[in-house]
């Protein structure tokens, strides 16, 4: 399904491009990494058959361009984007789902924080927050050297030790409308992996929070940091098709598994409605 609707949204620093499929429920999907809109297309034409869903470019990559030079980014600027994305899209009251992987993880974790009366519910699959592990030192020196190889040596070289967040696999090929690797390498997941989200204030929002990842990837490292922060608020890990970038080789299973764990918050809602005998 061909977007509906597409444009862009000036926040500060950036020019945020985005696109949306479908009507109904408001569903906010935000991609990781380098990845842009594209990566998500399949996916959000199955969603988008009884959703709003609303797909965009990061700040930095593809289409959303910088106001000014590459920086290194923040998962909190990121969150704003997100949160002026949604207030230039959603009704004014209306609260809203959010899938978030890998680095989109943390940005809806962020968000949901910051802003918890506007979240229904949100699934963070496989936010990389790599501190929160025993062995966290020498994971975050990798990465330190990852970056180091790409400025020294060349991406070929960075993007071999960047496997080993993938259990020693390439990182798979996804689509995207630019090659945002360089920007990644050079200004994004060194201080991506270093984020670590307050954790007091993710145990208060705990209930809109749905801890995720792939079937595939449960033995990689990138998997861990979900496993380590679900066990210390108390919560399951709910298992997706695929590893971890399956919502872009299976979307067909991955929409139905992602509706499945949003089911309560729309049940939620549902009773809301019937209780007030309006919408929300």
């Amino acid at each position: 399904m061909n977007p509906l609707d597409s444009g862009t949204l000036a926040v500060p620093g950036a020019k945020i491009y985005f696109e949306v499929r479908g009507e109904g429920p408001f569903l906010l999907l935000i991609g990781g990494g380098n990845s842009d809109a594209a990566v998500f297309k399949r996916l959000a034409a199955v969603l988008a058959q009884n959703r709003r869903v609303v797909t965009y470019d990061p700040r930095g990559n593809s289409r959303s361009v910088l106001d000014g030079p590459p920086v290194d980014q923040r998962v909190e600027e990121h969150a704003d984007d997100a949160y002026r994305l949604i207030g230039h899209l959603a009704g004014p009251d209306e609260p809203v789902c959010v899938f978030g992987s890998c680095s989109g993880g943390l940005i809806a974790l962020e968000l949901t924080i910051r802003h918890p009366g506007r979240i229904r519910r949100v699934v963070a699959h496989e936010p990389p927050v790599l501190s929160v592990l025993p062995d966290a030192e020498q994971h975050l020196a990798l990465l330190d050297d990852i970056r180091a190889t790409y400025l020294r040596e060349g991406m070929a070289p960075a993007l071999v030790k960047l496997q080993a967040l993938h259990g020693g696999r390439p990182a798979p090929a996804l689509p995207e409308v630019h090659d945002n690797t360089d920007f990644f390498l050079t200004h994004f997941v060194r201080p991506f992996t270093r984020f670590v989200p307050d954790l007091a204030a993710l145990e208060e929002v705990a209930d809109k929070v749905v801890w995720a990842g792939g079937h595939a990837s449960r033995g990689d490292l990138v998997h861990r940091p979900t496993l380590v922060l679900a066990d210390r608020l108390g919560r399951d890990v709910e298992l997706f098709p695929g590893g971890h970038v399956g919502y872009a080789r299976y979307p067909a299973d991955f929409a139905e598994r992602l509706v499945e764990v949003l089911a309560p918050a729309a049940g939620a809602a549902d009773a809301v409605r019937a209780t007030t005998g309006g919408g929300l």
